[in-house]
């Protein structure tokens, strides 16, 4: 014998003797989860603010002459520094109100550059690297020996020249001389000597240093 099930929601007097009606199940709402898009936090620019990044409505002006303008209109400033065809940059943010300054923005970070650049370079290990030569090196080979100097000067390192004589070429020690100071003088713009030339045995030395 056949169950008799009634539908949700129907009349008992509309359902008919010995029908058979399918229960209806209770279908339970799926747990769904609304994932919100990642936002990036914005990027910060590095440096000074500049031009229209300075929001404040006054600042203290220093123009592109160095002449302190006193307090003046954001705005008034910003058309100065147009009208000049610079860049106005807050130097003094924690100031009330912040002191800017007229002056050409690309320049000054080229400059900061320049700076962080030789920090670097001061914080460096200094090493010493040996350049060998002969007495009677031809042209070529002399040329390409200085391009390895001046690399070695451009990192911040010392250079040690070593002539090193074979044979009858002891007889001729003035030629080690002469290429020796023939190197001190094609140097001598961005070198300057930290040790004299001098013989020990059969090698002839120099120790030369970049300029500060």
């Amino acid at each position: 014998m056949r169950a008799r099930v009634f539908c949700r929601g129907a009349d008992r007097n509309d359902l008919r003797p010995g029908a058979f009606y399918p229960a209806i199940s209770r279908q339970q709402p799926e747990n769904t989860t609304i994932r919100r898009p990642f936002r990036a936090p914005p990027a910060q620019k590095e440096g000074p603010r500049s031009n229209r990044d300075i929001r404040v409505p006054q600042i203290q002006l220093i123009d592109h002459e160095g002449q302190n303008r006193g307090q003046i209109a954001t705005q008034d400033a910003l058309a100065m520094a147009e009208e000049a065809g610079l860049d106005l940059v807050e130097i003094v943010p924690t100031a009330n109100p912040p002191v800017c300054k007229i002056l050409d923005l690309g320049k000054l970070k080229y400059e900061g550059q320049k700076k962080a650049a030789e920090a670097r370079r001061r914080q460096k290990t200094i090493e010493v690297k040996e350049i060998k030569m002969r007495p009677n090196i031809d042209e070529h080979d002399y040329e390409t020996k200085m391009k390895s100097v001046r690399r070695f000067f451009d990192e911040g390192d010392k250079v040690k020249v070593t002539l090193r004589f074979r044979g009858r070429e002891m007889a001729h020690q003035e030629l080690g001389m002469k290429l020796l100071n023939r190197v001190k003088e094609d140097t001598a713009e961005y070198s300057k000597v930290e040790a004299e030339p001098k013989l020990e045995g059969r090698q002839m030395m120099m120790v030369l240093a970049p300029r500060g």
